[in-house]
């Protein structure tokens, strides 16, 4: 029976939230945290998926459905599958526990199916004859149809031509591209790719409306929402070696705070009273001020600029006395401290050199924590046996 697991971490804001819609930088940081997707050809009489060893049920898991759609088409001949998911990421809790979800399960799919290339040697993104990637101009892969998707290029690009199986063919920039498409079909259309793409690729992710230039560009996503045209630029922070070891604790409030109803907060203040766009306008200093201590490896002052957005997001009114109780708790012990994500509920994130002590204050206090080092790996594939596990037709006779 062949097998593939493949892994992905979750992820925390460390700035910019809120801010981040209105054009400002934001920054997330992957946390140790991980989730866990190991996959297994069923018998060959079986007629449906199984997760956990339950049947599949598509509305429970709209993200697996998706990306059966766009990489594992049972139309197209693929084979029924055991799906087991494991892991530490608390679910609904702004920790991107769907979007670790979907960037391990792309990958777990991807090495299970192969790729093939249109040309007899070369495997770069220009030579991929299937697939999907920021590099081609394929705005379906977005698209909110329940139906399933043909992933092959068209004409010469999609000539298949050699055909590969196994890890190697997995391509981060993909997983992560398909993490933000189905988070984006199972959200109505709406999704930011901060999420999937720290989950692929790890360590510290920016998030801005423009390419910095100090920093290495990942790629541009463009998303059409319900509310219009959506443009990003991702890139990758390079941390500089710290004189003390650093940990994120994270604090769980286990009060619930849907999303939207923060990001319509926040839009309703700014209509009422638009100058109030100079707190939105300050937030985005301040993250900038935190990515440039990030990269000088000055843990105090990005403390300190963890502490300073806190003190804007109270004044627009998304923190919540829960979070502001395990900020009090974590600050003694703590460089700096602040909600993560949407606010009103959720989590807390500090900065710590003592992260017992952190912990500990935070728990007294009533939280749920999570202890984390700093900028942790991305995807990884830590099993594969017995590939591929469906062979396309294109494939056949070409292993």
């Amino acid at each position: 029976m062949g097998r593939v697991t493949a892994s992905a971490p979750g992820k925390c804001i460390l700035f910019g939230e809120h801010a981040v819609v209105y054009g400002q930088p934001a920054v997330a940081v992957a946390i140790e945290q991980r989730i866990s997707v190991k996959i297994e050809t069923l018998a060959s009489d079986s007629k449906n998926w199984k997760i956990d060893g339950m049947e599949f049920n598509p509305k429970r898991h709209p993200h697996v459905q998706a990306l059966r759609n766009r990489i594992w088409q049972s139309g197209q001949g693929a084979p029924n599958l055991s799906i087991q998911i494991t892991g530490d990421i608390p679910p609904a809790s702004g920790l991107g526990s769907s979007a670790a979800l979907s960037v391990a399960a792309s990958a777990a799919l991807r090495t299970a199916r192969g790729r093939w290339y249109n040309e007899s040697e070369g495997q770069k993104t220009k030579h991929w004859s299937e697939g999907y990637s920021s590099y081609f101009d394929d705005p379906g892969v977005y698209s909110t149809n329940k139906r399933e998707f043909d992933s092959f290029r068209h004409g010469d690009d999609g000539k298949a031509v050699r055909y590969v199986a196994g890890e190697n063919t997995v391509d981060v920039d993909e997983c992560a591209l398909l993490g933000h498409a189905v988070e984006a079909a199972a959200q109505g259309g709406r999704a930011s790719p901060m999420d999937a793409s720290t989950c692929a690729h790890g360590g510290i992710v920016l998030l801005s409306d423009q390419i910095e230039t100090n920093e290495q560009f990942l790629y541009t996503r463009r998303l059409t929402t319900p509310e219009g045209q959506r443009l990003w630029h991702l890139h990758s922070i390079e941390l500089a070696p710290a004189e003390e070891q650093v940990y994120l604790v994270i604090g769980n409030t286990g009060v619930y705070a849907p999303t939207a109803q923060q990001v319509a907060k926040v839009a309703e203040a700014l209509q009422e009273n638009p100058e109030r766009i100079r707190e939105i306008e300050t937030i985005g200093l301040i993250a900038r001020r935190g990515i440039q201590s990030l990269k000088d490896g000055d843990y105090r002052a990005v403390g300190r600029a963890m502490t300073e957005n806190q003190i804007m997001l109270q004044g627009l009114g998304v923190s919540c006395p829960e979070l502001e109780t395990l900020i009090r708790a974590a600050a003694p012990s703590s460089l700096g401290a602040k909600l993560t994500g949407a606010g009103g509920g959720g989590c807390m994130v500090a900065l710590t050199t003592n992260p017992k002590a952190t912990s500990e204050a935070i728990e007294l206090a009533g939280g749920r924590t999570l202890i984390s080092t700093f900028g942790n790996v991305g995807l990884t594939i830590e099993e594969s046996e017995n590939l591929p596990l469906w062979a396309t037709e294109q494939d056949t006779g070409s292993q």
